[in-house]
């Protein structure tokens, strides 16, 4: 019998070697995902920026959006709204009131839940899909709020605001 529990053992024992490789190959991915995510964005601003000074458009600048490969603006000049919105870096001063609505509203669940939430638990008080690719897509959110300084990740996958005196007024939506 002892066999066969040491054969159970040294299972268990490869298959968590192989699950800590795989969690740190997904940790390296994440942060390669972060940077092209970030560079996609400047890259988008940037070319919204040369599009407006080449044409000669004074308009004010709008939140960059990106449009998927093969779609169109809904309007000539106009970007659609589908897509990467922009999320300025949180600055003392700064309001939630100039991020996108969604990402408000995830602020307000994060302040309203008053300790660290999940994904899916996020999702579900915003009354979003609690689908597991909708929820992937919510974790790209709140990642780029954690990046920007709008959240704090309290452990892994545990979203909440970040422990700072003026706390609530981040969450304040506009």
């Amino acid at each position: 019998m002892g066999s066969l529990i040491d054969e159970l053992q040294r299972r268990e024992a490869t298959a968590r070697e192989e699950a800590e490789e795989l969690r740190g190959r997904i940790g390296q991915l994440a942060e390669r995902l972060a940077g092209v995510e970030e560079r996609l964005s400047r890259l988008v601003i940037t070319r919204e920026t040369v599009e407006e000074v080449l044409n000669g458009s004074g308009a004010e600048a709008t939140p960059a959006t990106v449009v998927p490969d093969g779609a169109a603006p809904s309007r000539p000049g106009h970007l659609s709204a589908v897509g990467v919105l922009a999320v300025p870096p949180w600055r003392p001063g700064v309001e939630a009131s100039v991020l996108p609505e969604a990402y408000r509203d995830l602020l307000e669940v994060a302040e309203d839940a008053g300790r660290p939430l999940r994904a899916g638990q996020i999702a579900a008080a915003a009354g979003l899909s609690t689908d597991k690719a909708k929820v992937e897509g919510l974790r790209s959110k709140l990642k780029r709020l954690v990046e920007r300084g709008w959240l704090a990740e309290a452990g892994p996958g545990l979203f909440t605001l970040p422990a700072r005196t003026d706390a609530a007024e981040v969450a304040k939506p506009g």
